[in-house]
């Protein structure tokens, strides 16, 4: 567990309560189309993308051991004796919220008499939310291994959203001698995050540069016209001298 402490920072996002509503994006998440639609879903939901249970990462969990995945709940049955089926499970890496001083401090207050468990703030947020998680598409999550694991429900040219979560999928790191960097889908899409990080016309130094050089000029013809009418108020009129010839 100790690898995802730090996921419970995450947390401190319901303290924004000067927007109504947010967006949040893991750090190895790249958007690749508009996604603001989000924001006009009913309030009073948390919307996530389901998550699956097919990789080693939950071998630990009865839905590992008995091949049962939630993306495909008619192949293998759920088992009564693991008790009731569980509710749907949203990876956290992508989720849609509503930001709030109340929530934000129980959110706290229950961690503190919540047992550790293996996914974290992951396990954490799905219990405490679970009473008004609404699923969404995973064009809007698109963790990497749904790929390979359950094909059928992606429609990948459709991905607004695409999470660079599965083992050897991560760009900035990728060799390709780790699990899954042979596999052509991880490739283009490692390829696709490269060009646009490699888009100079998206980086952040660059669109500041541009909107303080356009707002220099902004000021600089603003000034301008302010002298000009000084001067008309002045004389009346502004007269103009051609200069010399230099020849």
């Amino acid at each position: 567990m100790a690898y995802y402490v730090i996921n419970y920072s995450k947390l401190r996002i319901w303290e924004f309560v000067e927007y109504s509503k947010m967006i949040y994006l893991d750090g190895d998440i790249q958007v690749f189309d508009n996604i603001d639609h989000l924001f006009d879903m009913e309030d009073g939901y948390f919307y996530a993308v389901m998550d699956y249970f097919c990789e080693k990462t939950w071998r630990h969990t009865p839905q590992y051991k008995i091949s049962y995945c939630q993306q495909c709940p008619d192949k293998v049955q759920w088992r009564l004796q693991f008790g009731p089926k569980p509710p749907l499970y949203f990876n956290a890496g992508m989720f849609v919220y509503e930001p709030s001083l109340s929530t934000y401090e129980d959110l706290l207050t229950t961690l503190k008499v919540t047992p550790p468990t293996p996914f974290a703030e992951q396990d954490y947020l799905n219990m405490y939310f679970r009473d008004i998680y609404r699923p969404i598409p995973p064009i809007y999550n698109l963790v990497m291994a749904m790929l390979w694991r359950h094909p059928e429900n992606i429609e990948l040219d459709k991905a607004n959203v695409v999470h660079y979560c599965a083992a050897g999928s991560k760009p900035w790191r990728y060799i390709g001698k780790e699990d899954n960097m042979d596999r052509e889908v991880i490739k283009t899409l490692v390829a696709k995050w490269w060009e646009i990080y490699d888009d100079e016309s998206l980086d952040y130094n660059n669109v500041v540069a541009s909107g303080q050089a356009a707002e220099a000029n902004e000021d600089k013809q603003s000034g301008l016209k302010l002298l000009l009418a000084a001067l008309s108020k002045a004389g009346g009129f502004v007269r103009r001298i051609n200069a010399p010839s230099a020849a």
